[in-house]
Protein backbone atom coordinates (compact mmCIF):
# COMPACT_ATOMS: atom_id res chain seq x y z
CA UNK A 1 0.00 0.00 0.00
CA UNK A 2 3.00 2.35 0.59
CA UNK A 3 3.09 4.17 -3.02
CA UNK A 4 3.66 7.52 -1.65
CA UNK A 5 7.36 8.31 -0.51
CA UNK A 6 7.43 11.17 2.55
CA UNK A 7 4.82 12.16 4.70
CA UNK A 8 5.31 15.05 7.50
CA UNK A 9 3.35 15.61 10.61
CA UNK A 10 3.97 18.97 12.60
CA UNK A 11 3.29 18.08 16.54
CA UNK A 12 3.81 14.75 18.44
CA UNK A 13 0.05 15.32 20.31
CA UNK A 14 -2.94 13.36 20.22
CA UNK A 15 -3.53 14.49 16.31
CA UNK A 16 -0.09 14.35 14.94
CA UNK A 17 -0.09 10.87 16.47
CA UNK A 18 -3.03 9.62 14.72
CA UNK A 19 -1.96 11.35 11.48
CA UNK A 20 1.10 9.51 11.43
CA UNK A 21 -0.87 6.43 12.18
CA UNK A 22 -2.66 6.86 9.23
CA UNK A 23 0.30 8.09 6.92
CA UNK A 24 2.30 5.23 7.53
CA UNK A 25 -0.04 2.84 6.17
CA UNK A 26 0.53 4.93 2.76
CA UNK A 27 3.89 6.64 2.89
CA UNK A 28 7.38 4.99 2.98
CA UNK A 29 8.77 7.31 5.66
CA UNK A 30 6.42 9.40 8.25
CA UNK A 31 8.17 11.97 10.17
CA UNK A 32 6.80 13.81 13.39
CA UNK A 33 8.70 16.95 14.08
CA UNK A 34 7.59 18.19 17.85
CA UNK A 35 8.63 21.18 19.26
CA UNK A 36 9.02 19.00 22.97
CA UNK A 37 11.42 16.42 24.00
CA UNK A 38 9.04 13.32 25.03
CA UNK A 39 9.35 11.91 28.36
CA UNK A 40 10.51 8.61 29.19
CA UNK A 41 7.26 8.11 30.82
CA UNK A 42 3.38 9.34 31.21
CA UNK A 43 4.31 12.04 32.72
CA UNK A 44 3.29 15.79 31.50
CA UNK A 45 5.22 18.37 28.89
CA UNK A 46 5.83 22.00 28.50
CA UNK A 47 3.98 22.03 25.22
CA UNK A 48 0.58 20.34 26.87
CA UNK A 49 -0.36 22.88 29.55
CA UNK A 50 -3.90 22.01 29.12
CA UNK A 51 -2.85 18.18 29.82
CA UNK A 52 -3.32 18.24 33.91
CA UNK A 53 -6.75 19.20 33.81
CA UNK A 54 -9.44 15.99 32.48
CA UNK A 55 -9.80 14.61 29.70
CA UNK A 56 -11.86 11.86 27.73
CA UNK A 57 -12.56 10.19 24.76
CA UNK A 58 -15.76 10.07 23.22
CA UNK A 59 -17.78 6.79 22.63
CA UNK A 60 -17.03 7.64 18.67
CA UNK A 61 -13.11 8.85 19.04
CA UNK A 62 -12.83 5.73 21.37
CA UNK A 63 -14.06 3.05 18.13
CA UNK A 64 -12.03 5.12 15.91
CA UNK A 65 -9.08 4.81 18.16
CA UNK A 66 -9.33 1.90 18.61
CA UNK A 67 -9.45 0.61 15.13
CA UNK A 68 -5.70 2.28 14.29
CA UNK A 69 -4.71 1.08 17.57
CA UNK A 70 -6.41 -2.05 18.57
CA UNK A 71 -7.15 -2.57 22.22
CA UNK A 72 -5.06 0.35 23.62
CA UNK A 73 -7.22 0.45 26.32
CA UNK A 74 -5.20 -2.29 27.56
CA UNK A 75 -2.00 -0.67 27.45
CA UNK A 76 -4.18 2.23 30.08
CA UNK A 77 -4.81 -0.44 32.21
CA UNK A 78 -1.70 -1.53 32.19
CA UNK A 79 -0.69 2.25 33.46
CA UNK A 80 -3.38 1.53 36.76
CA UNK A 81 -6.01 3.11 34.49
CA UNK A 82 -9.92 2.06 35.91
CA UNK A 83 -13.31 1.09 34.18
CA UNK A 84 -15.93 3.04 34.70
CA UNK A 85 -18.34 -0.09 34.30
CA UNK A 86 -21.45 -0.49 36.74
CA UNK A 87 -19.51 2.60 38.86
CA UNK A 88 -22.60 5.58 40.08
CA UNK A 89 -22.51 8.31 37.21
CA UNK A 90 -24.42 11.23 39.04
CA UNK A 91 -24.94 14.22 36.45
CA UNK A 92 -26.71 17.37 38.04
CA UNK A 93 -28.49 20.32 35.95
CA UNK A 94 -30.52 23.02 36.71
CA UNK A 95 -34.04 20.55 36.11
CA UNK A 96 -32.94 17.84 38.25
CA UNK A 97 -30.36 14.72 38.76
CA UNK A 98 -30.12 11.88 36.75
CA UNK A 99 -28.33 8.75 38.51
CA UNK A 100 -27.54 5.46 37.07
CA UNK A 101 -24.91 2.90 36.99
CA UNK A 102 -22.50 3.37 34.06
CA UNK A 103 -23.32 0.99 31.17
CA UNK A 104 -20.36 0.51 29.49
CA UNK A 105 -16.50 -0.45 30.28
CA UNK A 106 -14.97 2.72 29.47
CA UNK A 107 -11.74 2.91 30.55
CA UNK A 108 -10.61 6.91 32.48
CA UNK A 109 -7.08 8.04 31.94
CA UNK A 110 -5.00 11.31 32.56
CA UNK A 111 -3.70 12.55 29.41
CA UNK A 112 -0.15 12.08 29.75
CA UNK A 113 -0.97 8.01 30.33
CA UNK A 114 -2.96 8.70 26.80
CA UNK A 115 -0.80 10.40 25.04
CA UNK A 116 2.29 8.02 26.27
CA UNK A 117 0.27 4.84 25.73
CA UNK A 118 -0.66 6.46 21.54
CA UNK A 119 2.95 7.35 21.29
CA UNK A 120 4.89 4.26 22.38
CA UNK A 121 2.38 1.98 19.91
CA UNK A 122 3.56 4.68 17.48
CA UNK A 123 7.12 4.06 18.35
CA UNK A 124 6.75 0.49 17.05
CA UNK A 125 5.69 1.29 13.40
CA UNK A 126 9.03 1.13 11.65
CA UNK A 127 8.52 3.80 9.03
CA UNK A 128 7.39 6.45 11.44
CA UNK A 129 10.15 8.65 13.08
CA UNK A 130 10.33 11.46 15.56
CA UNK A 131 11.86 15.02 15.62
CA UNK A 132 12.16 15.90 18.77
CA UNK A 133 12.76 19.76 19.87
CA UNK A 134 12.37 21.37 16.55
CA UNK A 135 10.79 24.49 15.83
CA UNK A 136 8.90 24.51 12.66
CA UNK A 137 9.42 28.27 11.27
CA UNK A 138 7.94 28.27 7.98
CA UNK A 139 6.89 26.37 5.33
CA UNK A 140 8.34 25.62 1.82
CA UNK A 141 7.00 25.41 -1.42
CA UNK A 142 8.07 25.34 -5.00
CA UNK A 143 8.79 28.16 -7.05
CA UNK A 144 5.25 29.03 -8.25
CA UNK A 145 4.13 28.27 -4.28
CA UNK A 146 1.72 26.12 -5.55
CA UNK A 147 2.60 22.79 -3.84
CA UNK A 148 4.11 22.85 -0.56
CA UNK A 149 7.56 20.84 -0.73
CA UNK A 150 8.59 20.43 3.26
CA UNK A 151 8.89 22.73 6.12
CA UNK A 152 12.12 24.70 7.36
CA UNK A 153 13.15 23.51 10.70
CA UNK A 154 15.64 24.62 13.46
CA UNK A 155 16.65 22.24 16.43
CA UNK A 156 16.61 24.32 19.81
CA UNK A 157 18.99 22.16 21.68
CA UNK A 158 21.91 24.01 18.98
CA UNK A 159 22.77 26.92 17.12
CA UNK A 160 23.01 25.06 13.80
CA UNK A 161 20.90 26.99 11.54
CA UNK A 162 17.82 26.19 10.02
CA UNK A 163 17.23 23.18 7.71
CA UNK A 164 14.73 22.27 5.14
CA UNK A 165 13.27 18.81 5.44
CA UNK A 166 11.41 18.10 2.38
CA UNK A 167 8.04 16.28 1.84
CA UNK A 168 5.46 14.71 -0.38
CA UNK A 169 2.79 16.17 2.05
CA UNK A 170 2.75 18.02 5.53
CA UNK A 171 -0.15 17.90 7.62
CA UNK A 172 -0.07 20.51 10.30
CA UNK A 173 -1.30 18.79 13.56
CA UNK A 174 0.44 22.14 16.05
CA UNK A 175 -2.78 22.92 17.83
CA UNK A 176 -4.32 26.22 18.77
CA UNK A 177 -1.05 27.91 18.72
CA UNK A 178 -0.43 26.82 15.03
CA UNK A 179 1.28 29.50 12.86
CA UNK A 180 -0.69 28.29 9.33
CA UNK A 181 -2.08 31.59 8.82
CA UNK A 182 1.04 33.53 9.02
CA UNK A 183 2.91 30.47 6.82
CA UNK A 184 0.36 30.66 4.02
CA UNK A 185 0.20 34.87 4.10
CA UNK A 186 4.44 34.70 3.57
CA UNK A 187 3.78 32.37 0.34
CA UNK A 188 1.16 35.21 -0.84
CA UNK A 189 -1.99 33.35 -0.32
CA UNK A 190 -5.35 35.16 1.04
CA UNK A 191 -6.50 33.54 4.34
CA UNK A 192 -10.07 33.88 5.39
CA UNK A 193 -10.95 35.37 8.94
CA UNK A 194 -11.95 32.64 11.13
CA UNK A 195 -14.99 32.56 13.10
CA UNK A 196 -14.40 33.10 16.74
CA UNK A 197 -16.17 32.57 19.84
CA UNK A 198 -14.71 35.06 22.55
CA UNK A 199 -15.39 32.92 25.37
CA UNK A 200 -12.65 33.81 28.27
CA UNK A 201 -12.76 29.81 29.82
CA UNK A 202 -10.91 29.43 33.25
CA UNK A 203 -10.74 26.16 34.92
CA UNK A 204 -9.06 24.94 37.44
CA UNK A 205 -8.13 21.44 38.63
CA UNK A 206 -6.82 19.65 41.73
CA UNK A 207 -5.87 15.94 41.98
CA UNK A 208 -6.21 13.88 45.17
CA UNK A 209 -5.14 10.56 46.54
CA UNK A 210 -7.66 8.26 47.89
CA UNK A 211 -5.79 7.35 51.52
CA UNK A 212 -6.43 4.45 52.96
CA UNK A 213 -9.93 3.05 54.31
CA UNK A 214 -10.94 5.02 50.97
CA UNK A 215 -10.14 3.17 48.46
CA UNK A 216 -14.37 1.60 48.35
CA UNK A 217 -14.69 5.32 46.81
CA UNK A 218 -13.04 4.29 43.14
CA UNK A 219 -15.05 1.12 43.17
CA UNK A 220 -17.91 2.96 43.70
CA UNK A 221 -18.18 6.33 41.79
CA UNK A 222 -17.36 6.85 38.25
CA UNK A 223 -18.40 10.63 37.57
CA UNK A 224 -20.00 13.49 39.50
CA UNK A 225 -20.91 16.42 37.02
CA UNK A 226 -22.69 19.61 38.50
CA UNK A 227 -23.78 22.32 36.18
CA UNK A 228 -23.33 25.40 36.92
CA UNK A 229 -25.60 28.55 36.47
CA UNK A 230 -24.85 30.80 34.04
CA UNK A 231 -23.32 34.11 35.91
CA UNK A 232 -23.69 32.59 39.23
CA UNK A 233 -21.92 29.57 39.76
CA UNK A 234 -18.92 27.70 38.51
CA UNK A 235 -19.49 24.31 36.86
CA UNK A 236 -17.80 21.08 38.67
CA UNK A 237 -17.24 17.72 38.32
CA UNK A 238 -15.11 14.81 40.02
CA UNK A 239 -13.77 11.63 37.88
CA UNK A 240 -11.52 9.05 39.13
CA UNK A 241 -8.11 8.39 37.10
CA UNK A 242 -5.21 5.93 37.19
CA UNK A 243 -3.97 4.72 40.34
CA UNK A 244 -6.72 5.74 42.34
CA UNK A 245 -6.30 9.79 41.72
CA UNK A 246 -9.43 11.60 41.93
CA UNK A 247 -9.11 14.85 40.02
CA UNK A 248 -11.96 17.73 40.56
CA UNK A 249 -12.46 20.86 38.32
CA UNK A 250 -13.97 24.20 38.43
CA UNK A 251 -14.61 25.77 35.32
CA UNK A 252 -16.61 29.13 33.55
CA UNK A 253 -16.66 30.35 30.11
CA UNK A 254 -17.15 33.85 30.86
CA UNK A 255 -14.31 35.34 32.13
CA UNK A 256 -14.94 34.95 36.10
CA UNK A 257 -11.92 32.12 36.68
CA UNK A 258 -11.77 29.68 39.55
CA UNK A 259 -9.05 30.17 42.17
CA UNK A 260 -5.49 28.14 42.06
CA UNK A 261 -5.77 29.05 45.88
CA UNK A 262 -6.47 25.80 47.80
CA UNK A 263 -8.47 27.13 50.38
CA UNK A 264 -10.58 29.27 48.20
CA UNK A 265 -11.08 26.84 45.39
CA UNK A 266 -12.52 24.28 48.12
CA UNK A 267 -14.60 27.28 49.11
CA UNK A 268 -15.99 27.30 46.24
CA UNK A 269 -16.47 23.41 45.66
CA UNK A 270 -18.81 24.00 48.80
CA UNK A 271 -20.85 26.65 46.68
CA UNK A 272 -21.95 24.28 44.27
CA UNK A 273 -25.89 23.68 44.08
CA UNK A 274 -24.85 19.96 45.10
CA UNK A 275 -22.55 19.47 48.20
CA UNK A 276 -21.84 16.14 46.84
CA UNK A 277 -18.70 16.84 45.15
CA UNK A 278 -17.69 18.63 48.74
CA UNK A 279 -18.58 15.50 50.51
CA UNK A 280 -16.57 13.03 48.34
CA UNK A 281 -12.90 14.96 48.66
CA UNK A 282 -13.58 15.61 52.17
CA UNK A 283 -10.62 13.57 53.65
CA UNK A 284 -8.66 12.77 50.52
CA UNK A 285 -4.98 13.57 50.31
CA UNK A 286 -4.12 16.37 47.67
CA UNK A 287 -1.17 15.87 45.78
CA UNK A 288 -0.62 19.52 44.60
CA UNK A 289 -2.24 22.96 44.49
CA UNK A 290 -4.85 23.70 42.23
CA UNK A 291 -3.46 24.45 38.75
CA UNK A 292 -5.33 27.21 36.20
CA UNK A 293 -5.30 26.99 32.79
CA UNK A 294 -7.05 29.66 30.51
CA UNK A 295 -8.31 29.60 26.87
CA UNK A 296 -9.31 33.21 25.93
CA UNK A 297 -11.22 32.34 22.88
CA UNK A 298 -12.16 29.62 20.18
CA UNK A 299 -11.32 29.80 16.53
CA UNK A 300 -12.51 28.19 13.61
CA UNK A 301 -10.90 28.22 10.38
CA UNK A 302 -12.05 28.59 6.99
CA UNK A 303 -9.03 27.40 4.78
CA UNK A 304 -12.05 25.12 2.95
CA UNK A 305 -13.26 28.63 1.49
CA UNK A 306 -9.45 29.69 0.06
CA UNK A 307 -9.78 30.18 -3.77
CA UNK A 308 -6.12 28.41 -4.05
CA UNK A 309 -4.91 26.16 -1.56
CA UNK A 310 -1.63 24.86 -2.03
CA UNK A 311 -0.93 20.81 -2.90
CA UNK A 312 1.17 18.92 -0.35
CA UNK A 313 -0.53 20.68 2.40
CA UNK A 314 -3.36 19.43 5.05
CA UNK A 315 -4.57 20.70 8.64
CA UNK A 316 -6.24 18.57 11.00
CA UNK A 317 -7.53 19.04 15.05
CA UNK A 318 -7.32 21.63 16.65
CA UNK A 319 -5.18 23.57 14.13
CA UNK A 320 -7.98 23.95 12.14
CA UNK A 321 -10.73 24.42 14.81
CA UNK A 322 -10.82 23.99 18.36
CA UNK A 323 -13.26 24.00 21.10
CA UNK A 324 -14.70 24.28 25.01
CA UNK A 325 -11.95 21.58 26.64
CA UNK A 326 -14.86 21.21 29.32
CA UNK A 327 -16.89 19.17 26.45
CA UNK A 328 -14.26 16.48 25.56
CA UNK A 329 -14.77 16.98 21.62
CA UNK A 330 -11.18 17.72 20.90
CA UNK A 331 -9.92 14.32 20.73
CA UNK A 332 -13.01 13.04 19.02
CA UNK A 333 -12.74 15.72 16.63
CA UNK A 334 -9.14 14.60 15.42
CA UNK A 335 -10.10 10.62 15.07
CA UNK A 336 -13.04 11.73 12.95
CA UNK A 337 -10.80 13.76 10.34
CA UNK A 338 -7.87 11.25 10.60
CA UNK A 339 -10.77 8.46 9.26
CA UNK A 340 -11.61 10.97 6.72
CA UNK A 341 -8.15 10.74 5.96
CA UNK A 342 -7.71 7.23 5.73
CA UNK A 343 -10.49 6.79 3.84
CA UNK A 344 -9.05 9.89 1.05
CA UNK A 345 -5.49 7.65 1.15
CA UNK A 346 -7.21 4.16 0.56
CA UNK A 347 -9.18 5.34 -2.10
CA UNK A 348 -5.62 7.16 -3.85
CA UNK A 349 -7.62 10.01 -4.69
CA UNK A 350 -3.43 11.79 -4.01
CA UNK A 351 -3.30 11.82 -7.60
CA UNK A 352 -6.90 14.32 -8.31
CA UNK A 353 -5.85 17.73 -8.58
CA UNK A 354 -7.37 19.54 -5.10
CA UNK A 355 -7.34 16.77 -3.30
CA UNK A 356 -6.11 18.18 -0.31
CA UNK A 357 -9.03 21.57 -0.29
CA UNK A 358 -11.93 19.02 -0.77
CA UNK A 359 -10.76 16.83 2.09
CA UNK A 360 -10.51 20.07 4.17
CA UNK A 361 -14.03 20.84 3.31
CA UNK A 362 -15.30 17.50 4.13
CA UNK A 363 -12.96 17.73 7.60
CA UNK A 364 -15.74 20.82 7.97
CA UNK A 365 -18.82 18.51 7.96
CA UNK A 366 -17.11 17.11 11.49
CA UNK A 367 -16.43 20.53 12.49
CA UNK A 368 -19.92 21.95 11.85
CA UNK A 369 -21.75 19.98 14.57
CA UNK A 370 -19.21 20.66 17.31
CA UNK A 371 -18.36 24.25 16.64
CA UNK A 372 -22.05 24.63 16.94
CA UNK A 373 -22.91 22.83 19.70
CA UNK A 374 -20.07 24.95 21.43
CA UNK A 375 -21.25 27.74 20.69
CA UNK A 376 -25.29 26.78 21.82
CA UNK A 377 -23.94 26.14 25.02
CA UNK A 378 -21.37 28.55 25.77
CA UNK A 379 -23.38 31.84 24.48
CA UNK A 380 -25.70 31.36 27.17
CA UNK A 381 -23.48 32.94 29.59
CA UNK A 382 -22.63 36.56 29.73
CA UNK A 383 -19.94 38.06 28.10
CA UNK A 384 -19.41 35.08 26.37
CA UNK A 385 -19.56 36.96 22.16
CA UNK A 386 -19.19 35.77 18.37
CA UNK A 387 -18.01 36.88 15.56
CA UNK A 388 -17.84 35.22 12.37
CA UNK A 389 -18.16 35.82 8.54
CA UNK A 390 -21.78 34.32 8.33
CA UNK A 391 -24.28 34.07 11.12
CA UNK A 392 -24.78 31.44 13.48
CA UNK A 393 -27.35 29.48 11.70
CA UNK A 394 -30.75 28.49 14.10
CA UNK A 395 -28.60 29.30 17.62
CA UNK A 396 -31.12 30.80 18.99
CA UNK A 397 -33.87 27.78 18.65
CA UNK A 398 -30.82 25.20 19.24
CA UNK A 399 -30.49 26.84 22.46
CA UNK A 400 -33.86 26.72 23.47
CA UNK A 401 -34.90 23.69 22.33
CA UNK A 402 -31.39 21.58 24.28
CA UNK A 403 -32.61 23.43 27.43
CA UNK A 404 -36.29 22.14 27.06
CA UNK A 405 -35.26 18.53 25.51
CA UNK A 406 -32.99 18.50 28.78
CA UNK A 407 -35.44 19.55 30.63
CA UNK A 408 -38.35 17.16 29.66
CA UNK A 409 -35.56 14.15 29.86
CA UNK A 410 -34.44 14.85 33.08
CA UNK A 411 -38.11 15.68 34.44
CA UNK A 412 -39.22 12.26 32.87
CA UNK A 413 -35.93 10.34 34.59
CA UNK A 414 -35.91 8.91 30.64
CA UNK A 415 -32.42 7.54 30.67
CA UNK A 416 -33.03 7.00 26.83
CA UNK A 417 -33.68 10.46 26.09
CA UNK A 418 -30.91 11.63 28.30
CA UNK A 419 -28.65 9.38 26.44
CA UNK A 420 -29.57 10.86 23.48
CA UNK A 421 -28.32 14.05 24.52
CA UNK A 422 -24.89 13.43 25.28
CA UNK A 423 -24.80 11.43 22.49
CA UNK A 424 -25.55 14.45 19.99
CA UNK A 425 -23.12 16.28 22.54
CA UNK A 426 -20.11 14.25 21.92
CA UNK A 427 -20.18 13.33 18.38
CA UNK A 428 -21.38 9.92 18.17
CA UNK A 429 -24.53 10.58 16.71
CA UNK A 430 -26.29 13.08 14.26
CA UNK A 431 -27.68 16.40 15.89
CA UNK A 432 -30.53 15.48 13.73
CA UNK A 433 -31.13 12.60 15.88
CA UNK A 434 -32.91 14.99 18.35
CA UNK A 435 -33.53 17.82 16.02
CA UNK A 436 -36.51 15.94 13.60
CA UNK A 437 -39.80 16.86 13.58
CA UNK A 438 -40.85 13.99 15.75
CA UNK A 439 -38.45 15.11 18.55
CA UNK A 440 -38.99 17.96 18.48
CA UNK A 441 -43.01 17.96 18.17
CA UNK A 442 -42.89 15.85 21.60
CA UNK A 443 -40.55 17.79 23.52
CA UNK A 444 -41.78 21.47 22.84
CA UNK A 445 -45.55 20.14 22.76
CA UNK A 446 -44.73 19.21 26.67
CA UNK A 447 -44.88 22.67 27.85
CA UNK A 448 -46.46 26.23 27.59
CA UNK A 449 -43.02 27.24 26.57
CA UNK A 450 -42.22 25.09 23.83
CA UNK A 451 -46.05 24.77 22.43
CA UNK A 452 -45.38 28.53 21.88
CA UNK A 453 -42.39 27.89 20.08
CA UNK A 454 -43.86 25.22 17.95
CA UNK A 455 -46.45 27.51 16.75
CA UNK A 456 -44.14 29.90 15.50
CA UNK A 457 -41.74 27.01 13.77
CA UNK A 458 -45.11 25.79 12.05
CA UNK A 459 -46.12 29.48 10.97
CA UNK A 460 -46.90 28.73 7.31
CA UNK A 461 -44.60 25.65 6.40
CA UNK A 462 -44.44 21.87 7.68
CA UNK A 463 -42.15 21.26 10.55
CA UNK A 464 -39.88 19.27 8.41
CA UNK A 465 -39.32 21.89 6.10
CA UNK A 466 -39.21 24.69 9.07
CA UNK A 467 -36.22 22.35 10.54
CA UNK A 468 -34.33 22.14 7.50
CA UNK A 469 -34.31 25.83 6.79
CA UNK A 470 -33.20 26.85 10.12
CA UNK A 471 -30.76 24.46 11.30
CA UNK A 472 -27.29 23.61 9.67
CA UNK A 473 -27.13 20.79 7.49
CA UNK A 474 -25.18 18.45 10.26
CA UNK A 475 -23.85 15.95 7.38
CA UNK A 476 -25.59 12.48 7.78
CA UNK A 477 -22.51 10.91 5.79
CA UNK A 478 -20.42 11.74 8.83
CA UNK A 479 -22.81 10.28 11.29
CA UNK A 480 -23.74 7.28 9.96
CA UNK A 481 -23.58 3.93 11.85
CA UNK A 482 -22.60 2.24 8.06
CA UNK A 483 -20.15 4.40 6.84
CA UNK A 484 -18.04 4.27 10.39
CA UNK A 485 -17.97 0.91 10.49
CA UNK A 486 -16.07 0.56 6.61
CA UNK A 487 -13.05 1.32 7.59
CA UNK A 488 -11.05 -1.25 7.41
CA UNK A 489 -7.59 -0.49 8.97
CA UNK A 490 -4.33 -2.96 8.78
CA UNK A 491 -3.39 -3.96 12.66
CA UNK A 492 0.38 -2.10 13.40
CA UNK A 493 3.32 -4.08 13.40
Amino acid sequence: MKNLSTGLVIGGSIGGLLAARVLSDFYSKVLIVEKDAFPDGPEHRRGTPQAFHPHRITLRGKAIIDRFFPDYEQDLISFGAPSSLNKIIHQQNQYGTMVSPYPRNDIKFSRAVLEYVLRERVRKIENIHFLQQHDVLSLTASPENSRITGVLARDRETDLPPYIITADLVIDTSGRTSKLTEWLGKLGYTVPLPDKMTADIGYSTRRYKLPPGKEHLADKWDAVNVGGTPGKTFLGAFSFIENQVAETILYRPDGVCPPSDPVQFEKEIGKLPSPLISELISGLDPISPPKSFRVPHLFRQHFEQMENWPAGLLVLGDAYSNFDPIFGQGMTVAAMEAELLYKELEHNHTSETGYEQNLLKKFQHVIEAAWWLNCAADLRWHGVGYEGTQPLKGIDFGQTFMDLYLKYATEKQDWKLYGLYWAVNTLSVSPRTIFNPQMVRTVLSSSSHGQSVLAELENGKPLEEALRDILPDFSEEIFAAAKTNELEVPREN
